[in-house]
């Protein structure tokens, strides 16, 4: 909000609509804003989610191998715990009026844009 008897705030009490239209960005500046958001959200052909590693090269120690495979095994059964929850509709919540199942926390995705997944790590 402009301050309160600046020249921005005459503008805003006697033509409201063009101090608003002032503040939106051009048309350029928003395709390229969303442009940008939807490439970055993507999920890449060969990406891993949480739970998953692509080999068990990574360490030599059995524990921690152990622990990986619980940690993924645990994932898949959060997952499957969302699905079913998606299902029962006695849990009106989770898909509202419009019908959309709840999947930000979905573990796995398939390839593009999908609204679900959490990769094991990110690059930018």
């Amino acid at each position: 909000m402009p301050e309160v008897g600046s020249a921005e705030y005459k503008e805003l009490e006697s033509k409201p609509e063009k101090a608003y239209l002032k503040t939106v960005n051009s048309m350029l500046q928003t395709l390229l804003g969303v442009s940008l958001i939807e490439i970055l959200s993507r999920h890449a052909s060969d990406e891993l989610y949480l739970g998953e590693r692509a080999s068990t090269e990574w360490t030599s120690e059995k524990d921690a191998l152990e622990l990986c495979e619980y940690f993924g095994k645990a994932m898949s059964e959060v997952e499957s715990n969302i699905i079913e929850r998606n299902k029962d509709v006695n849990l009106k919540n989770r898909t509202g009026p419009v019908n959309v199942p709840y999947t930000l926390l979905l573990p796995s995705s398939a390839e593009g844009l999908t609204g679900r997944g959490i990769p094991n790590s990110i690059s930018i």
